[in-house]
């Protein structure tokens, strides 16, 4: 693998990183560059990339061999694990320096200078074998709601204000390139990003994609994150998260907030996070999702297929159908039993559900504590199990990343308080 003369930055962030026996060692998440006392351009010195434990480490360009819009290698296996840490005349390119507004002096003297928008870096070896900042790919800055500037490249020396206060930086491409991450990537990555950055991207995302992103925080980045919001806002978030998630944040307000943004919420959509808030910490009902997939016994093989097939549900959601007598809202009326999804596909399609369900397993109740329901789930290798009342209603299910979830340290999702540990 060779490198081109010209590579642009942004464009490397997600591909993966090989060392060189092939085997991938981690993800780009962003470039470092350093900048020089003089009027010299910066010099890009390694880039950012996320290895195990979710741990983010340097990666020194000299130790770089290959770059091309498919992966990064490296020309050693030799790796300082060493959680990365910016220095002082350090800045990274996507997190500081894209989407921030420039000015682009003219090509001739007498031109005039234009406002834009940074889109890209690209960088170049220079004849010392440095890597350093030569060209930028900007945006015109219209100024215009209703139209977008094109977007040209323009040579470093050309473009003032690329260092400077945080208040000329946007959000657009940067949050072009987290919203191709998972949830869960894009929320470490938020995490590595200063408090006022943060909270300025997450507010830019859409009510959807930051309610998938917030339960992936940590309890006090969520916390700090919708208190940032409008209330009513905070409430269409909290509308889109899933019930037993949305139960959680909530728990860790103060009560009044609680009741402000329960009665903000469609009725319909608060009362599960209502009920769940009533559980005791620890237990079944507390931990459980109260809108697992539900039919009744009348249903055929052919929709509960198309339920679970939906591409909101998750995996461990969508690995079995609870079957249920009418009403199939949680509580549901008397619980039947469940049927996994493999057995869907080994059925024929008009098959009824009511024939196929699974009685065999004693569901859990709202008030067992988690070391049972993990005893439990082990025992007969379950990814889910129904969770019913006194009266034999469905109510809901834990999941194993609900029982995960809550099993961790509380922290668990706080990479500042796992810098320590090792990585095998």
């Amino acid at each position: 693998m060779t490198m081109g003369t010209r590579v642009y930055l942004a464009r490397l962030a997600g591909l993966p990183v090989f060392d060189p026996n092939g085997d991938r060692v981690g993800r780009v998440r962003d470039a470092v560059v350093r900048l020089r006392t003089t009027n010299r351009p910066p010099q890009v010195v390694g880039l950012v990339a996320e290895m195990a434990l979710r741990r983010r480490i340097f990666l020194p360009i000299g130790r770089i061999t290959g770059m091309d819009a498919e992966s990064v290698v490296l020309g050693t296996g030799s790796l300082n694990l060493r959680r990365f840490e910016k220095r002082p005349n350090e800045l990274l390119v996507l997190e500081d320096l894209l989407d921030r507004r420039v000015t682009v002096d003219p090509e001739q003297e007498g031109g005039e200078a234009n406002d834009a928008i940074v889109v890209d870096i690209g960088m170049e070896l220079n004849r010392n074998t440095e890597w350093v900042v030569t060209r930028l790919a900007v945006r015109e800055h219209t100024g215009r709601l209703a139209r977008r500037g094109h977007i040209y490249q323009v040579e470093y020396d050309r473009v003032r204000n690329l260092v400077g206060p945080t208040d000329t930086q946007g959000t657009s491409n940067l949050l072009a390139l987290l919203e191709q991450m998972r949830p869960a990537d894009m929320a470490n990555a938020l995490q590595d990003l200063p408090d006022a950055r943060r909270n300025e991207v997450a507010t830019a995302l859409s009510d959807r994609k930051l309610a998938d992103v917030l339960e992936e925080l940590p309890e006090h980045d969520q916390v700090e994150i919708l208190a940032r919001l409008d209330r009513e806002r905070a409430a269409d978030v909290l509308e889109r998260m899933d019930p037993d998630d949305a139960a959680d944040l909530l728990a860790e307000l103060p009560k009044a907030e609680q009741a402000v943004l329960l009665d903000l919420m469609e009725p319909e959509e608060a009362a599960p996070v209502r009920q769940l808030m009533h559980y005791r910490p620890g237990t079944a009902g507390s931990v459980m999702t109260s809108e697992p997939v539900i039919l009744t016994p009348d249903a055929t093989v052919a929709e509960a297929l198309a339920r679970i097939r939906e591409p909101e549900l998750s995996p461990v959601v969508a690995a079995q159908v609870f079957v249920a007598r009418a009403p199939s809202a949680t509580p549901t009326g008397k619980y039947l039993g469940m049927v996994h999804f493999q057995r869907l596909l080994r059925e024929p399609p008009a098959s009824i559900v009511g024939g196929l369900v699974d009685s065999d397993i004693e569901p859990l109740r709202p008030d067992i504590g988690l070391p049972e329901i993990t005893r439990r789930m082990a025992t007969y290798d379950m990814v889910a199990m129904p969770v019913v009342d006194s009266t034999n209603r469905l109510v809901g299910a834990v999941t194993v990343d609900d029982l995960l979830d809550h099993s961790l340290p509380r922290d668990w999702r706080d990479r500042d308080a796992h810098d320590d540990e090792e990585i095998p």
